[in-house]
């Protein structure tokens, strides 16, 4: 078995990686929701919906955005509680982010809205796409073209975790500039 590849992660997400792995990781042998198989499982939303971890992913977040962004969000339900944690510390720091999401269906009452949250911003806002863990990207990408067909404008995406099983390359491939806060690779056993 050949070492580890070296870590790339900044010193300020070592936190974040140990409560992942403590509370989202699991390895094993795992069937993923599109039919793949496994040795990894992440269960982000335990790190997420975390209170210590809702607080390391969005001082992480916020650390990163490009200045211009005003609002953050993506799929129902992986972005749901990153785009409330952001939005509530960027106002006890004094940058109003504004939180948004994109379900998977437009909703099926009332205004039939894909993306929720939309009327705190102006048309063409510039944005950050987020979620929680993605693996070959496709719900990420759909997500933002219905963020773009709403009249916002993605200038930024940024996941927890990336797996490592194509979407930096997809979304790259598709021209929008993809940063993962924590990568398969960081995740491996010490």
């Amino acid at each position: 078995m050949s070492a580890a590849p070296e870590s790339t992660m900044s010193t300020d997400i070592r936190p974040l990686v140990e409560l992942l792995r403590e509370r989202s990781v699991r390895w094993g042998d795992f069937t993923l929701a599109s039919g793949a198989k496994s040795d990894l499982y992440v269960d982000a939303r335990q790190t997420t919906l975390h209170a210590r971890g809702a607080r390391l992913i969005a001082e992480a977040v916020l650390a990163r955005l490009l200045p211009e962004v005003t609002a953050v969000g993506g799929p129902v339900s992986g972005a749901d509680p990153i785009a409330g944690a952001v939005a509530a510390l960027s106002s006890l720091q004094g940058r109003e982010v504004h939180g948004f999401m994109v379900r998977k269906e437009p909703k099926g009452h009332g205004r039939m809205l894909w993306v929720e949250g939309r009327e705190n911003l102006p048309a063409g806002a510039p944005v950050c796409v987020i979620e929680d863990t993605v693996t070959t990207g496709g719900s990420l990408l759909r997500a933002i073209e219905n963020t773009e067909a709403s009249g916002l404008k993605v200038v930024q995406v940024l996941v927890v975790v990336d797996r490592e099983e194509g979407a930096a390359e997809r979304v790259r491939a598709a021209g929008y500039p993809f940063e993962a806060l924590v990568r398969r690779r960081d995740l491996l056993p010490a």
